[in-house]
């Protein structure tokens, strides 16, 4: 029996705890909270599933060793001793992502020039040759990380981050992160229980990642590979009995609905429904929100509204008042859940929250709110055995200080832009600039993998009457009709799954091959 090993699984600051329930849900042993990360033990096949199933994390890393070191030349002694043989050959072509924090080690890069330098220098003193360095597509990939002089080598287990899925066709401007999506659903405690509304969709994460859960469907079925899958020790087989394993698959009975006042973004969440199969329980249209009616079936709102900061919205305070109307007057009996940034938006709103969750959405300290709605007075509805707050949300909101107004890019960590993963910081030791300010004239953009921000085009830019004949909220109006997308659910037409870098068939049936 193989022995279990320490692995840890990164993800964005917020979903600590989300991710922690889902390892041990999986079978993790010794789940631990860090800050952006949560460490484990588990054996291969724990790995391969926390890759394939886990919706938060953004990549699971097997350390190699830990050690401390204080200059460049302690790190270069400490990775030299490491017998590299068990981990690469003279052919096999490996790269090195740093993280760090650390007075000493200013640059990340330099940090993986010196880990590089050390597997090389060994390779050539033992065999006179050396292995290659392949930023773009290594067979082997190295993750260092520094926190001022503790020092951890991982092997990265993911390759490209957890949260590109597959599904993603096109975009909006300022996409919500998937990872943070699944996040974000997770923690309202839906599992398909009620239909699902996210009345500014753009381009329709969190109607994919709802359907996915709704289903109970894993986030890594349209992922063509993980690193892993290099890996000299990689079993073939037993990955394909995990990829192709449905039986925890279940019945979605209700439906998920999307909406967007930017025909374009419809158009877009339509395309990335599509390609993740999932048109049959997804319905995407047309419509304001303001026009929002009393959907006739028990439901739940989780929606991510514009901030004012990455996309210029007119009348920012006038969009999160008309929220708070309609959730008021035409969401009575129902939950629903925003994700915003600023104080003065909420205060908009007009309504009090149940929670209040700190989420990070890339550099932005959001909060993630819950609103019960009702009918008549708070007193009235409470004196009829109503709760406003369960008695955890109760001790959650104790311990949470008050939101603080007019809030800045007060938290920016000072790393190189090249990093990537500068945003997730994945040990508790960081160095933090406070009340330094992120202007996006500086910035010039920011990587998907920060965590996105809107996931919706600009408001606006649509006559009022092009709309489409959209039926009524909450109800189906499935025009999109019943095609299932290229990642058909028909199990009995499986392909045989290809690796190009591998140049050869493993010859295991696996679900939605034919059409990648």
């Amino acid at each position: 029996m193989e022995q279990d090993f320490e692995m840890i699984a990164k993800t964005f600051m917020g979903l600590e705890p989300v991710l922690a329930k889902e390892l041990t849900e999986l079978g993790a042993n010794n789940v631990q909270i860090g800050r952006r990360m949560v460490s484990f033990t588990g054996g291969k096949e724990l790995m391969y599933r926390a890759n394939f199933q886990l919706r938060t994390a953004i990549r699971v890393l097997k350390p190699i060793r830990h050690f401390k070191a204080g200059t460049a030349d302690e790190v270069y002694d400490e990775v030299k001793k490491i017998d590299w043989s068990q981990y690469l050959g003279n052919e096999t072509t490996f790269a090195v992502d740093s993280v760090v924090f650390s007075e000493e080690f200013r640059h990340s890069k330099f940090v993986s020039y010196k880990v590089k330098d050390a597997i090389v220098d060994q390779f050539r003193e033992k065999t006179g040759k050396r292995p290659n360095i392949s930023v773009a597509n290594p067979d082997i990939r190295l993750n260092m990380h520094v926190a001022e002089d503790r020092c951890t080598l991982s092997l990265d287990s993911s390759g490209e981050s957890l949260h590109r899925r597959g599904y993603r066709q096109e975009s909006v401007e300022a996409p919500l992160n998937e990872v943070l999506a699944a996040g974000m659903i997770l923690m309202t405690g839906w599992r398909g229980e009620t239909d699902f509304i996210d009345p500014m969709c753009g381009s329709g994460t969190l109607l994919v990642e709802a359907a996915l859960i709704a289903r109970n469907m894993a986030p890594g079925l349209f992922r063509k590979e993980y690193a892993f899958e290099k890996w000299a020790d990689f079993d073939s087989e037993l990955f394909d009995s995990i990829y192709n394993d449905d039986s925890q698959e279940r019945e979605f009975k209700h439906h998920v609905y999307g909406y967007d006042i930017d025909m374009k973004a419809v158009n877009t969440a339509r395309l990335n429904v599509k390609a993740a199969g999932l048109t049959a329980d997804v319905t995407v249209e047309q419509a304001d929100f303001k026009d929002f009616t009393q959907p006739q079936e028990k439901s739940i709102i989780v929606t991510n509204p514009p901030y004012g900061e990455r996309i210029s919205t007119p009348d920012l305070l006038g969009t999160y008042k008309m929220i708070g109307e309609r959730l008021k007057h035409q969401f009575l009996g129902n939950d629903a859940w925003i994700l915003s940034y600023r104080e003065e938006c909420f205060e908009q709103i007009g309504l009090r929250p149940s929670i209040k969750i700190p989420l990070y959405n890339g550099s932005l300290e959001c909060e993630f709110r819950k609103y019960q709605t009702f009918e008549g007075r708070m007193k009235e509805f409470r004196s009829e055995g109503g709760a406003v707050q369960t008695e955890d949300e109760r001790s959650q909101m104790a311990e949470k200080g008050r939101f603080k107004k007019n809030r800045e890019f007060k938290r920016r960590i000072d790393e190189d832009d090249d990093n990537e993963e500068n945003d997730i910081r994945s040990y508790t030791f960081r160095r933090i600039d406070i009340g330094r300010s992120l202007r996006r004239s500086e910035r010039g953009r920011f990587d998907d993998e920060r965590g996105g921000g809107r996931d919706r085009s600009p408001r606006g830019g649509r006559d009022r009457d092009e709309r489409n004949d959209r039926g009524r909220w909450g109800r189906p109006g499935r025009e999109q009709g019943e095609d299932r997308g290229r990642y058909g659910r028909d199990r009995n037409d499986r392909g045989d799954r290809r690796f190009g870098n591998k140049g050869g068939d493993y010859g295991k049936k696996r679900r939605f091959d034919n059409d990648r």
